[in-house]
């Protein structure tokens, strides 16, 4: 089973981004991002979510200073970008974006070779990282690196564009709506994809989305925007379905928040009946222990099943019923109780 969520990965303290006080306010007197106080750590992954025009897309061009704040300081590996030249700081964080931005007219090994030829790699050495670049991201070279970008699919060219982002090998990387062009069948496939390279890379991620499902799904932890580029919660993924700050963030996470905990609530032997006397005709097919609630129910439902049999890499634990289901799912809102 793919990873999801926070308490599928853990990421060290060390912080690798810092915002303090960060602000944005245009002529016009319009506040974008309201004294942001926001820090993520070494190898984390934080979504940024909230409302049209919360200030969530402004904070990420902040980072990198496609913006630049008006008030505050933001630090990447305890330096000030201010005090670094924004074409080399650019250069060392990559950027997705959700239209993908690829050359049309390059081919698509030439669009991941850019950056490793801006850095002054020889072209021989900059093919061999976007060939291995793009196997990374589940493209064949051999089949895609002579494709222009039309010829490629919405999500191949999101791919593709992750990708490019990797080349220069940047331990921050900045993605802006990444999956919001596909459909919601590819969306969730990139996700999980994506999910994989994060937990092999271990690259620090800020990620801008409007959508909760995808915040709590992928999300080490989740910055929730209010109106006027206020924070109005910073939380993991289940303490913010479980205890919402304030009537905007349970409005914003909506009624449904306690399904959601389906997806970042874990699998453990504790929620599991013993194997003694199951027979195989009542077994549906076997999931893995650790895998989240939602996982669990789906294939309880899938096989129309009374029980589930789980497994602990070769071995089976137990058998998994609908009352333990809601077993698990009750625990884990007592828990974040106390």
């Amino acid at each position: 089973m793919e990873p999801t969520g926070s308490e599928s990965r853990e990421a060290p303290d060390e912080v690798m981004i810092r915002l303090t006080g960060v602000g944005k306010t245009y002529p016009d007197g319009t506040t974008a991002v309201h004294e942001l106080d926001l820090e993520v750590r070494r190898g984390e992954l934080v979504c940024l979510v909230g409302p049209s025009g919360c200030g969530k897309s402004t904070t990420l061009k902040m980072i990198n200073r496609l913006i630049e704040p008006t008030t505050g300081t933001i630090e990447i590996d305890g330096t000030d970008v201010m005090r670094q030249d924004p074409v080399k700081l650019r250069r060392g964080i990559g950027y997705v974006i959700q239209a993908v931005g690829l050359f049309p007219h390059q081919k698509i090994g030439a669009n991941v070779m850019t950056v490793p030829l801006l850095y002054g790699e020889s072209k021989t050495t900059a093919r061999r990282r976007a060939h291995e670049l793009l196997e990374l991201v589940g493209l064949d070279p051999a089949q895609y690196a002579d494709r222009y970008p039309h010829q490629l699919s919405g999500g191949q060219r999101q791919r593709v564009g992750v990708a490019r982002a990797l080349a220069a090998d940047p331990p921050v990387l900045l993605m802006d709506e990444p999956f919001g062009a596909v459909d919601p069948v590819v969306r969730v496939r990139l996700q999980d994809e994506f999910l994989r390279l994060q937990r092999d890379l271990g690259k620090t991620v800020v990620l801008v989305t409007h959508d909760i499902d995808e915040a709590v799904r992928m999300g080490d932890r989740v910055a929730v925007f209010a109106a006027g580029g206020h924070l109005a919660q910073y939380a993991t993924p289940a303490e913010l379905l479980g205890h919402p700050a304030d009537d905007f963030v349970a409005d914003f996470v909506g009624s449904t928040r306690g399904l959601r905990r389906l997806t970042v609530t874990r699998l453990e032997a504790r929620h599991l009946e013993p194997m003694d006397g199951v027979s195989a005709g009542e077994l549906g097919a076997a999931i893995d222990l650790d895998s989240s609630l939602e996982e669990a129910l789906a294939a309880l439902m899938r096989d129309d099943k009374p029980m589930i049999g789980v497994r602990d890499g070769a071995r089976f634990v137990g058998v998994l019923t609908p009352a333990g289901v809601h077993r698990a799912l009750r625990s884990s809102l007592v828990e974040q109780d106390t």
